[in-house]
């Protein structure tokens, strides 16, 4: 019983450091967002954002991990919508550019994570989404929607293309008119791997 219950505070106190992290992180940035004030909205000490997550960068790290979860459930709802698993495919990207208009995805994931994290390509949850990716293209070239290509490279280069726009939309000066020509643009690249064209 005494172990079940520090495991439930030790999520707790995860859970409400990632909650302040997350707010502060969106309203002021990451550098801005200093570990005093996330400790202190949460209730917490230092000692336990060190304990949880080694460091700023470990909180980061968690609160891109959870904003990535939910991202992909809107994704999937996105994919699940659509009438045939090719719109789907090209909906669920078109959809992930989309959230680089959204602020906190925005600041978070596609302005302070690449600048203290690294490139996105090499974070775990990429390496996810391109293994879907893959699995994706290669049952739309089973079912003859897809022409024969090698799936992993097709799944790279479009993943890449998703990536590298919504990086572009969030950096833009005009976002919206950047968006525009990023999903453009994607559908173009998409549909040269139809088949035939539908």
């Amino acid at each position: 019983m005494a172990a079940r219950r520090r495991a439930e505070m030790v999520e707790e106190t995860r859970a409400k450091l990632i909650r302040a992290a997350r707010t502060a992180f969106a309203a002021k940035g990451y550098a801005a967002a200093s570990m005093d004030d996330l400790t202190a909205e949460a209730g917490l000490t230092r000692g336990a954002l060190y304990h949880n997550f080694g460091d700023k960068k470990g909180l980061l790290q968690a609160v891109i991990d959870q904003i990535d979860a939910e991202m992909l459930v809107r994704l999937r709802a996105a994919q699940e919508r659509a009438k045939t698993p090719w719109l789907g495919f090209l909906d669920a990207n078109i959809a992930y550019i989309e959230m680089a208009l959204e602020p906190e995805i925005q600041r978070i994931m596609l302005l302070d994570g690449p600048a203290v994290l690294g490139d996105p390509s090499r974070w775990p949850n990429q390496t996810a989404c391109l293994r879907t990716t893959t699995q994706t293209i290669q049952a739309l070239i089973d079912a003859g929607t897809v022409r024969p290509v090698d799936a992993e490279a097709a799944a790279r280069l479009l993943n890449g293309a998703a990536l590298n726009a919504s990086l572009w939309v969030a950096a833009a000066d005009d976002p919206h008119a950047v968006l525009a020509k990023a999903v453009a643009a994607f559908r173009h690249l998409a549909v040269g791997l139809l088949q035939i064209e539908r």
